[in-house]
């Protein structure tokens, strides 16, 4: 939880996940430490270490946490590495912190010099498994995960990792039907991108990388962010950017228009389609074109964004040209953006019950953001989360809906503010969340401003990814009676970051330094509990496809603990607990005869058994027999709902990456997703249903509004 909200980003595949992220254009140079670099890890040292929240004494032992953690960035999946290498190594390990405090970086750019060499020769391993052949009669099994196996003690053990890793690709795909010629050359592309791409970061990047190590082995929630995490931090919270509007994606080693958005720039000037590819980018008209062939996502879109009203100039290459095709040199004039699909968002939902129409308006609210600089510039005119469901609501009122639902699946979170304000529009008055600082001292986040938005029947539907903000909000709800949490357990990110402008400190105007985002107190229902580890536990569960082992703030080895402090005195907002029971009743006879439910929930237990699995067999017969197995289960699903299961992205297996399948399928599948249906939205909102209809057979009308109970004789 903070004041900005951190972007999560997607890593291309998991194998290669830090590399990718921080992957650069092509670079001859060695990266080396700077004295930026050093200036940077010394401030960053000091404020840590005098301000954090859980901040352990910096000696050998959180040395020996940094330098396993960089191990984890670097070779997550233990492919990389020798246990030779780690021994060489290992006077790194108890002296981290000690350097770190000097400014003395060396270290960590030297194991990122034998992290290279390393990946360079899994590069020509991996090119001689692929023009070979694989014999698939053999019995034998490959291992996914090796964030826990041992280090390979020799280059034949890796050799012989890589051999397995490389064959399992090639029956997945040879499963799905390609053919040997189609195989190779997918593989060849897929390895020989993502292997030169990991080996190719910048100084800043690997700084970077060592600096999150470093940060995370305190608690999971401080981070380093460099310029331009930083400024994306600033867009997620306000919801817009100056650019030309148009959304981007690696494909092919190209960086292609994924999507227009509707209004912008690029979508006005009739000039750019989707699938284009940009080959060049310039800043003006008479500006040298910067050729980015090459280039990933998040090197281009610097480039393309800037000043409001400026101009930059797309070198694209049609989607429907040749690669030696003929290119088009498109001027845009940049413009604000506004990130609608990210904003809160309203619709019905008409339930027909003995007769009785039933509205349930429904919000989805992906994050809880806050345009801080228009705030500060004019606090009665910016955009937030809470002024947004704030008009959302009045239109619903116009609709005349009879219950909200609140939808809080995978919103991880953002503005402390938007969290209490939020609370204040279902609330009248009153504490929502405690804050309680190393010291020990609290604070009590109070409804500043009287009056409910909405005072009828009330849900919040949560998961496994909703996350602080979105914990505070449904603890609140909860602890007060007011409505009804649907969904599972939540993340359990009770903790609070501050961050901190580096530039702002050095006094820069320049972004040099970057941000720390830094853990400086702790959340606390005002029940007296805290959200951290547990989160918010739903009144009423329903069944989920995440797994909480690898995904919570339960699956961190150095979560800080549940605890609990002294509770606060709050006015109770109603008596959800009394009807519990009943709607736990009707949703059980409910979903017992919904089909639609009844599959998801096989589907939800077909990927438990498929995470649960540690070993999957690369002899073509047994891996055939597996697959025959796992569609005979999909079928059985599919002839009690009558829906097609199979075709299901996370069920089917095809073999591919994301950025391997075609633009048009992807864009359908995308499609075809969004329109499809959601059963546990569809369920929540008919719980809501059954709580209008036990309010209203037992409740006056007054009480019918406010979505309480009467008073039992």
């Amino acid at each position: 939880m903070m004041r900005r909200r951190l972007i999560w980003l997607n890593w291309f595949a998991a194998l290669f996940a830090a590399s990718l992220f921080f992957a650069a254009p092509a670079s001859s140079e060695i990266p080396r430490p700077t004295q930026i670099h050093a200036e940077t890890a010394i401030a960053s040292a000091h404020l840590l270490s005098r301000y954090h929240y859980h901040a352990p004494p910096f000696n050998s032992t959180l040395s020996a946490q940094i330098f396993d953690r960089y191990l984890k960035a670097l070779d997550p999946g233990h492919l990389f590495f020798l246990q030779t290498d780690i021994d060489d190594f290992a006077y790194v390990r108890p002296s981290l912190t000690n350097a770190i405090l000097q400014g003395n970086l060396d270290a960590p750019f030297l194991l990122f010099d034998r992290y290279i060499a390393r990946v360079k020769k899994m590069q020509s391993i991996v090119q001689e498994l692929l023009v070979g052949n694989f014999d698939f009669t053999v019995d034998e099994s490959f291992e996914p995960d090796r964030s826990e196996a041992p280090w390979a003690a020799t280059d034949a053990e890796l050799r012989e990792i890589w051999r397995k890793r490389v064959k399992n690709d090639w029956l997945r795909l040879r499963l799905a039907g390609k053919n040997d010629n189609a195989i190779r050359q997918t593989l060849l592309k897929r390895y020989g991108h993502a292997l030169d791409r990991s080996i190719k970061l910048d100084s800043d990047e690997v700084f970077q990388l060592f600096m999150n190590a470093w940060a995370g082995a305190l608690e999971p929630h401080t981070n380093y962010l460099g310029p331009r995490a930083a400024e994306d931090f600033a867009i997620s919270m306000k919801l817009s950017l100056v650019g030309i509007g148009a959304m981007l994606q690696e494909r092919d080693d190209y960086v292609i228009v994924r999507e227009l958005i509707p209004g912008g720039p690029a979508q006005r000037s009739g000039k750019i389609n989707v699938g284009d590819r940009i080959v060049g980018v310039a800043q003006g008209e008479k500006a040298a074109m910067v050729d980015v062939a090459g280039w990933r996502v998040d090197e281009v879109v610097p480039l393309i964004r800037g000043k409001q009203s400026s101009t930059v100039v797309l070198n694209i290459l049609p989607v429907d040209a040749s690669a030696d095709g003929e290119h088009r040199r498109i001027p845009l004039v940049r413009d604000t953006i506004r990130l609608e699909s990210q904003a809160a968002s309203g619709s019905i939902r008409e339930l027909r019950e003995n007769g009785q129409l039933r509205k349930i308006g429904i919000i989805k609210l992906p994050s809880f953001y806050q345009d801080i600089d228009a705030r500060r510039k004019s606090p009665a005119q910016f955009r937030s989360a809470t002024r947004d469901v704030t008009r959302i609501i009045t239109e619903f009122k116009r609709d005349k809906i009879d219950a909200l639902l609140i939808d809080l699946r995978d919103n991880a979170g953002g503005s402390l503010d938007e969290a209490v304000s939020l609370t204040g529009l279902f609330i009248d008055a009153g504490p929502v969340v405690i804050q309680q600082n190393s010291g020990g001292q609290t604070r009590i986040e109070r409804i500043s401003a009287p009056g409910m938005a909405w005072e009828g029947p009330l849900g919040v539907l949560i998961n496994r990814a909703s996350a602080s903000a979105s914990e505070i909000f449904a603890a609140a709800i909860q602890d007060y009676g007011r409505g009804i949490v649907i969904g599972e357990d939540s993340f359990g990110k009770g903790t609070v970051q501050t961050l901190i402008d580096l530039d702002e400190l050095e006094r820069t105007s320049k972004r040099r330094y970057g941000e720390l985002k830094m853990t400086v107190a702790q959340f606390f229902r005002i029940s007296g509990g805290t959200t951290q580890l547990h989160g918010v536990s739903p009144d009423i569960e329903l069944p989920s496809l995440i797994d909480p082992k690898s995904f919570g703030e339960s699956s961190y080895d150095n979560a800080l603990p549940w605890t609990r402090i002294a509770p606060v005195e709050f006015r109770s907002a109603g008596n959800v607990a009394s009807l519990l029971p009943a709607l736990a009743l009707q949703h059980e006879q409910r979903v017992a005869q919904d089909k639609s439910f009844l599959q998801f929930k096989e589907k939800a237990a077909e990927l438990k058994n498929l995470r649960e699995q540690k070993t999957f067999s690369l002899k073509e017969s047994t891996r055939q027999a597996e697959r025959t197995r796992t569609k005979a289960r999909i079928k059985n699903a599919e002839s009690s709902s009558g829906e097609n299961l199979a075709e299901d992205d996370e069920m089917g297996d095809d073999g591919l990456l994301a950025n391997e399948r075609s633009l048009s399928n992807e864009l359908a599948a995308e499609k075809a997703r969004k329109v499809a249906r959601d059963v546990l939205l569809e369920e929540s909102a008919n719980i809501l249903g059954d709580m209008i209809g036990l309010l209203r057979a037992n409740a006056s009308p007054e009480i019918v509004q406010r979505g309480k109970q009467p008073p039992r004789p």
